[in-house]
């Protein structure tokens, strides 16, 4: 019901700015009542995947930034997503910068935005998720920021933890966002350590070990990969999803105009950038933790290419906007094909199987 209304309303919300049309989206979702939703459909169990303590029906999730308040993750559980990340949550409500800032690149099927983490604050998002049902199902994680004027940032960070901790099935710590000034900083070695000690001692004062994901930017030097990877080992983080959107501008891009405005670029250009990156990342990490890709998917083709460089869960986002709501079903349908047509027993079985090829460049997006 959901795919079709969603399916028959694109075109109208094509016409509309992005944001706009983003909003609606988001509110017509939430409107769904728990008990109208569909049962889940049963997903091929070769494609279950078992990473951070926590099992997945199938590898394809939606990454964070599109609910960000936590207002629709069960009508988005049921468009056939393995999980779901809400926010980015922040401690205090903030209305993040300026409109417009979200813009379509239709010929290049990238989105840019400057969001800078927009929101209604972490309690709003802890009430949303305390008030699902207990029957609820799903894998439901919450990506968790500071706010842009914190004097401590890394104290936003270890509150997140602590009002958030008890309602998520998994936190990401995001330090990888390019439209709020100065935290990507937090990235950097020391910074990192310190940030991360702080989050996992927080960790340790709530109920339970939800694990706790880092989210990285592509746009890192190996170098850098080298330190926030030496760091996420020593600190025993549960995962590290790569890659956030990225502030480059590649030479294919057709919408030459659009592309000068400032913000992070995700959808199909960043593919190849996001994906060596994360092959890189799984080639250091060394079978530490699991890793997640995101980053240009907007098929099954692109999603089993970043299971083959690395990834044992993938997310997207930006290709919704061009694809429609049907997607995650056709990607989850689609690498059960794949797994017939390679003849694996399970989807696990490709995990880093091409990362080196990945690493080194000789593999690309299709």
């Amino acid at each position: 019901m959901i795919e079709r209304a969603g399916a028959a309303a694109l075109p109208l919300l094509r016409r509309l700015d992005a944001e706009t049309a983003h909003r609606l989206t988001i509110g017509a979702l939430a409107l769904v009542p728990a008990s109208a939703l569909p049962a889940p459909a049963a997903d091929d169990p070769r494609l279950a995947v078992e990473a951070f303590g926590l099992r997945f029906p199938n590898p394809v999730g939606l990454a964070a930034g599109f609910d960000k308040n936590a207002e629709a993750v069960d009508a988005l559980l049921s468009l056939g997503f393995g999980f779901v990340e809400a926010g980015t949550a922040t401690p205090l409500p903030q209305p993040g910068n300026p409109r417009p800032r979200l813009f379509r690149l239709p010929k290049d099927e990238a989105v840019i935005n400057r969001f800078g983490f927009n929101g209604e604050g972490a309690a709003r998002v802890r009430a949303r998720l305390a008030a699902r049902s207990r029957t609820a199902r799903g894998v439901v994680g919450v990506n968790i920021g500071a706010n842009k004027d914190a004097a401590d940032r890394a104290a936003d960070y270890a509150r997140g933890v602590e009002e958030l901790a008890a309602f998520a099935d998994y936190l990401t710590v995001n330090v990888s966002s390019p439209n709020t000034p100065g935290l990507r900083d937090l990235q950097q070695a020391d910074a990192l350590d310190d940030l991360l000690a702080r989050v996992l001692e927080a960790r340790a004062h709530v109920a339970g070990r939800k694990p706790v994901l880092l989210k990285i930017a592509p746009d890192l030097s190996l170098s850098e990969l080298d330190a926030i990877v030496a760091c996420a080992r020593r600190r025993e983080v549960d995962g590290l999803i790569v890659s956030n959107t990225t502030l480059s501008r590649p030479a294919a891009l057709r919408e030459r105009e659009l592309a000068r405005e400032a913000g992070g670029l995700s959808g199909r250009p960043l593919f190849d950038l996001s994906t060596r990156m994360l092959a890189q990342a799984f080639l250091r990490a060394e079978g530490a933790f699991p890793l997640v890709g995101a980053g240009g998917i907007d098929g099954p083709e692109r999603a089993f290419a970043k299971i083959e460089a690395g990834a044992s869960l993938v997310q997207l986002y930006s290709a919704l906007v061009f694809k429609g709501p049907g997607l995650p079903r056709r990607i989850v349908r689609g690498l059960s094909r794949i797994l017939d047509e390679r003849g694996l027993a399970r989807i696990e079985g490709a995990v880093g199987s091409r990362a080196q090829d990945f690493a080194e460049g000789k593999a690309h997006g299709l």
